[in-house]
């Protein structure tokens, strides 16, 4: 039984950034909320998270210089590989960028290596995924000609390589906001915003819901004949893997002005969906979109996102201006130890605790200082 084990707010408030987890620490790139501005080009923001002291950082920047450093940005993707996060394409509101980045975790410095081949357009709202020495990206929105995409690229990371992948198989939709994960050696796109006429925006939205993978041996797209109780389409969603098998959590669907907090599981053996009904005392997280969701092992790190403000429901009609950016963090246990639930149970059932062992007693503080903590650059 999946359980929410701790929740803080001691996070920096990060709407569509991009997050990936290297080695103990979860480094979070970019984002932006509401009231900055994002037409100043600026080296990037690096928040980093300790995944054992759930201590949120900001690393100092003096010493980057652009253009080895990628401008502050949204929309953009991030994969770890060899111990180095890759983060590529994103906008401000100025411009798209379709430039590589390499960021160093252990000297904390950035390097824009040289690529060749075929280099995809500048674009943000794509998703990418590491299989092999392979980073795929698929889909995203192509500012300049105004359109979703449904190409498929990859580039070698050792070789720094990039190519367009004709495939077999019925592609995906055109759509953006999706999500594209690996297990094994398939890679599942699942959700984003598309658009009736197809590739062109014309601002009526769809949201498909149908699962596909590409496998990556074939380069082929599969769609499988899935089950059981299959998630309503949305975009901006997170997706993340355990036991081989793939999580949906959250997301936005226009067509209903509907944010979602459900967590929905696939498991590609049986091809069956199902929603996972989840518990403790720290969660669920309230619905958003546009937040990141790094895992390891049975653990799960949700943060930051955005959804409607309830107390600027009754004042604002546009969406935009009722949302409020989130700088909150979830702990889902996906496999919580009995001393995990029976720490919960003390804390719920506020028992006395004060004969326990130490390090029990040191855990039970811990989680209960956790949600009163702030954040301060």
């Amino acid at each position: 039984m999946a359980h929410w084990v701790v929740r803080t707010n001691n996070g920096p408030p990060r709407v569509n950034h991009a997050a990936v987890l290297i080695n103990t620490k979860i480094f979070s790139f970019g984002g932006f909320c509401n009231r900055e501005n994002y037409t100043i080009f600026r080296p990037i923001e690096v928040y980093v998270l300790d995944i054992e002291t759930l201590k949120w950082a900001i690393l100092q920047k003096n010493h980057w210089h652009i253009p080895q450093v990628p401008f502050q940005r949204y929309g953009h993707s991030v994969v770890s590989y060899e111990g180095k996060a890759y983060l590529w394409g994103g906008r401000n509101d100025i411009n798209a960028c379709n430039s590589l980045y390499v960021f160093d975790v252990k000297t904390l410095n950035w390097e824009m290596p040289d690529t060749t081949g075929i280099v995809p357009s500048s674009r943000d709202g794509h998703a990418s995924a590491v299989v092999g020495d392979y980073m795929y990206t698929f889909g995203g929105y192509i500012e300049a000609l105004h359109m979703f995409s449904q190409d498929l690229f990859r580039i070698n990371l050792r070789t720094k390589y990039w190519e367009f992948i004709s495939t077999q198989g019925e592609l995906p939709t055109w759509r953006d906001f999706h999500t594209f994960t690996p297990i094994g050696t398939d890679i599942y796109v699942f959700g984003g915003r598309g658009d009736a006429s197809g590739a062109i925006d014309t601002q009526s939205e769809e949201y498909c819901n149908s699962l596909t993978f590409l496998d990556t041996l074939k380069m082929e797209w599969i769609r499988p004949h899935t089950n059981g109780r299959i998630p309503i389409g949305r975009r901006s969603h997170s997706a993340f893997v355990f036991e081989d098998r793939l999580y949906i959590f959250g997301g936005y669907n226009s067509l209903f002005d509907t944010h979602f907090n459900d967590l929905h599981c696939y498991t590609p053996s049986t091809e069956n969906w199902q929603k996972v009904k989840t518990y403790g005392i720290s969660g669920p997280p309230c619905p958003r979109r546009r937040q990141s969701i790094c895992a390891i092992k049975n653990r799960v790190f949700l943060f930051g996102g955005t959804s409607p403000d309830p107390n600027l429901l009754e004042y604002h009609h546009n969406l935009l201006e009722r949302l409020q950016d989130h700088g909150d963090l979830y702990v889902l246990d996906l496999w919580p130890s009995l001393k995990t639930l029976s720490i919960l149970s003390v804390i719920k059932h506020k028992l006395d605790y004060s004969c326990l062992p130490k390090d029990i007693k040191f855990d039970i503080n811990f989680l209960i200082k956790q949600e009163a903590s702030s954040f301060r650059n």
